[in-house]
């Protein structure tokens, strides 16, 4: 690609303005030399095949790079509203479109992992994330927090006491999963339990 801009004489960041400026002027240049006779008219007959050409290449790579750009960004918002609610399916499928794979694409997968209930995956893609944005503050809590119940629940089964181990995994956004749902039923069986016991004993 950068021969293409070498070729319209502009660097690489130059805006689509003077992207334009300098085609039209060598497209006027050679358009009038290649009448010339001899080598001359025959060079700036190849230069303008070449200047048409690199004029087109370098258009259709920047509508590329900014139909991918505005397109990762409406996805993983609309990505981030399936999780939300549950869509994980969907979620999954519109993530697997996207073929520009940022931080946030990676933490989005950990989400979609966890809520699979794919624990080691979800580990994996977060720390791909903090690999490739070390200072997200969002990415580190989360894989920390995530982390953490997994040391404890590893503890929670070495020792034996596994009731608990299905039930303490922590989402790397708490804000997506349903809080201490698994905790809230097991406390709700056992209290039945007990007020069940007590009502035989008083007949």
């Amino acid at each position: 690609m950068q021969e293409y801009y070498k070729i319209l004489n502009i660097s690489t960041d130059a805006t689509d303005e003077e992207i334009e400026i300098a085609y039209k002027s060598l497209k006027e240049k050679y358009s009038k030399e290649r009448f010339c006779e001899g080598e001359k008219g025959n060079e700036a007959a190849r230069m303008l095949t070449k200047v048409e050409t690199a004029y087109h290449e370098i258009m259709a790579s920047k509508k590329v790079e900014s139909k991918s750009s505005e397109s990762a960004t409406v996805d993983l918002s609309e990505i981030d509203a399936l999780i939300k609610k549950g869509d994980i399916s969907l979620a999954q499928e519109k993530l697997d479109n996207i073929t520009d794979r940022t931080a946030e694409w990676h933490y989005l997968q950990s989400v979609i992992f966890y809520k699979k209930n794919w624990i080691n995956e979800s580990k994996k893609q977060l720390e791909i994330a903090l690999s490739m944005d070390p200072h997200n503050s969002k990415y580190a809590e989360d894989f920390s927090r995530l982390k953490q119940k997994m040391d404890y629940n590893e503890r929670q089964f070495r020792s034996g006491n596994s009731e608990n181990y299905n039930n303490n995994y922590a989402n790397p956004e708490d804000r997506q999963m349903g809080g201490d749902m698994g905790n809230c039923l097991s406390y709700c069986a056992t209290w039945c339990c007990i007020d069940m016991m007590c009502s035989m004993c008083c007949r």
